[in-house]
């Protein structure tokens, strides 16, 4: 038609089936409503009613019927709101990514899929209340350093183990997922509580070869693989806008198997079975794409390992393991019959050793007893559940000075505690929730633990059930008094003695073990202990440096509190492990230490006991040495006329170090 119609032309001359109302650009972001006489009047109303005559309540907000109010969906904080992960992929793919733009994307971006699988158990979201300051820059948000990839990853955890109680003492639906992992990445990417935010090729600041995650939202907050699901990493290149590959997750999803441990052979991604679909033929698009364009760039790609965690079968151990270059791509059939993309990666030479490390460990519990500079492989003769070796790798040293092995305190006297020892009524074991529970009760109305074992938060004091508590030795309420759980090992260091390590991945809040030997008097100990001068005793009531480790209440919808974290023992406790203790009498100290010590009390022979328990500060990689700091004597430990009264030169190494220890 020549002239076309213009703007919001009524056709004349139209009967009622062709009637136009009045038509508005579909882009116009102004809701447009019909007149009064052209269709029902607009009505506003709450979601649950009270609804007019002639409207009814429409999904998801109708009820049952006999449901006279509608469900509380901020039960402890929850919100129901809650925005799916891909929400928080950074996908700038423009040319502008390598130069660290900082225009990116919504949440509501067109781009995202509209058929997203989610886990269920994310649809539960806890929220913080308020204003909320995360402490970072928008420059360190960009570009972070080690300081603040450890600070990320500390309060990343801590509300996670926060949440994980919170739901541990929920009655969720059937067929949601307790994943607490997903709820606290969701609210720290949507706090600003993370950092390399920036895309980049090659090496990502502050994040070491070697280092371990026991959470893929955990890479995320710390920029080393920014998509939470997916395998392959990759944003558009300053070479003509073509996709580059950045990282990949090597978590055992495909057939990734290679006997080298610096060769990679890593399958694409796509074409998998699912529930509601068939294997299919992998496409070269998105990630495979960008692998294919990095093969012939030849530029670094971040390699993430995916192990199975020795202590909990069910999870995975993510390992960096650093920088590796595609070596050549094919094509092939898989299991399922379908073809699927090859690329073999090599590992660039010269850089520590991660996954490597992991293969020799697994070597070595496959043939402890052919082990180099192995002199024991059980020092504790039997005591613990799981041996304990002693290794000497540096120089000719046979062992340490003869010692007693004993997994536990020892007192002299009776122990005086002012504390009631009520034991509880619970048949089974202890549930997180149950308000009858005196041992809960103890502890603040709290369980202390997680239902894996880990320590939520520090406290003064925390209570355990005790051996005649009739809730059994499966309790989860008595993580202390359970046997070892790593396979720990004796070394000889180089300069600082003997030391204790693990040749298993230990998760932050997990158990060590406590600080075993004889209860001694404080002026006992201050005198140097029994028989002239102790090197192994351990003060409950020194000077500590002051670190924070429990979770901000900000994040779980809670009032920010001022309230202290470094807490005094509520009682002074000297234990020495001279002539008698366990593996704890080997733990060096260290000025920026990876693990801290908790006051534990149960009962014991109808008496409260005082225990002293180590837990782990951060993930600690295997074949790490574990530390804690020893403290600082207050002014009248010391003598008056000697302020060097016992101080020793500290050797561990750290940018912290103080330069001496006690």
């Amino acid at each position: 038609m020549e002239g076309g119609l213009s703007g919001n032309t009524v056709l004349p001359n139209s009967n009622d089936k062709l009637k136009v109302l009045n038509v508005k650009p579909l882009r116009m972001l102004v809701p447009q409503f019909p007149d009064s006489s052209e269709g029902h009047p607009f009505v506003c109303v709450p979601p649950n009613g009270p609804f007019p005559a002639g409207f009814s309540p429409f999904f998801p907000f109708s009820l049952p019927s006999g449901s006279e109010s509608a469900p509380d969906l901020s039960r402890n904080g929850i919100n129901s709101n809650a925005m799916p992960i891909r929400s928080f992929r950074t996908e700038n793919l423009s040319p502008m990514d390598t130069h660290g733009s900082h225009q990116r994307k919504s949440a509501g971006s067109s781009s995202v899929k509209k058929k997203k699988r989610m886990d269920r158990g994310s649809k539960l979201s806890f929220a913080a209340t308020g204003k909320y300051d995360p402490g970072i820059s928008l420059s360190d948000r960009d570009d972070g350093n080690r300081e603040l990839v450890e600070n990320v990853l500390l309060r990343f955890d801590a509300l996670r183990r926060k949440l994980s109680q919170i739901e541990d003492t929920m009655e969720l639906p059937s067929g949601v997922i307790k994943r607490a992992d997903l709820k606290a990445g969701n609210t720290m990417m949507s706090k600003g509580v993370r950092t390399n935010m920036k895309k980049r090729i090659g090496a990502v600041p502050g994040v070491e070869i070697g280092d371990i995650f026991f959470f893929r939202f955990e890479l995320c907050l710390v920029g080393l693989h920014s998509q939470s699901m997916a395998g392959i990493d990759y944003m558009k290149g300053d070479l003509e806008g073509e996709l580059v590959a950045l990282s990949i997750v090597s978590s055992g999803g495909y057939d990734n198997d290679a006997e080298d441990p610096d060769i990679l052979i890593y399958s694409g991604q796509g074409g998998s079975a699912g529930r509601d679909k068939e294997a299919s033929d992998q496409k070269l698009e998105r990630g495979n794409l960008a692998l294919e364009k990095s093969l012939h760039r030849g530029n670094e790609i971040r390699v993430i390992r995916g192990l199975k965690d020795t202590i909990n079968q069910s999870s995975k151990v993510y390992v960096y393991d650093g920088l590796y270059k595609i070596q050549e791509s094919w094509m092939e059939k898989g299991k399922s019959g379908c073809n699927m993309f090859k690329y073999k990666l090599a590992r660039i030479p010269g850089q520590t050793g991660a996954f490597s490390t992991w293969k020799s460990i697994q070597r070595r519990k496959e043939g402890v007893s052919s082990r180099v500079g192995l002199i024991l492989s059980d020092l504790t003769s039997g005591a613990e559940s799981i041996p304990v070796s002693l290794v000497n790798e540096v120089d000719d040293d046979n062992g340490p000075v003869y010692f007693t092995y004993f997994p536990t305190v020892k007192y002299l006297k009776s122990f005086d505690s002012v504390q009631s020892t009520l034991r509880c009524d619970c048949s089974e074991t202890c549930q997180p929730g149950n308000a009858n529970c005196s041992c809960i009760q103890k502890n603040g109305g709290d369980f202390p633990y997680t239902t894996n074992g880990v320590l939520v938060c520090r406290k003064p004091l925390i209570y355990e059930c005790s051996p005649s508590c009739p809730c059994g030795r499966n309790c989860k309420n008595r993580v202390s008094q359970t046997a070892l759980k790593f396979h720990l090992e004796v070394f000889k260091t180089r300069g600082r003695g003997w030391g204790l390590r693990s040749r298993d991945p230990i998760r932050a809040g997990s158990f060590i073990c406590e600080y075993a030997g004889e209860v001694i008097d404080n002026k006992v100990s201050q005198a140097g202990g029994y028989g002239g001068i102790d090197d192994y005793i351990f003060y409950s009531n020194r000077r500590y440096e002051s670190f924070k480790w429990n979770y901000e209440p900000e994040l779980v919808g809670e009032e920010s509190s001022d309230a202290p974290e470094d807490f005094d023992s509520p009682y002074p406790l000297s234990i020495s492990a001279k002539n008698i203790g366990n593996v704890a009498r080997f733990m060096n100290h260290s000025c920026t230490p990876n693990i801290f010590w908790q006051p534990i009390m149960y009962e014991h022979n109808n008496e409260a006991c005082l225990h002293i328990g180590f837990f782990a500060k951060k993930h600690i990689p295997p074949m790490t040495e574990l530390t804690y700091d020893y403290g600082t004597p207050h002014s009248n430990e010391t003598e008056s006329n000697n302020n060097t009264y016992g101080r020793k030169k500290c050797l561990c190494g750290s940018q912290k170090c103080r330069g001496y220890f006690y």
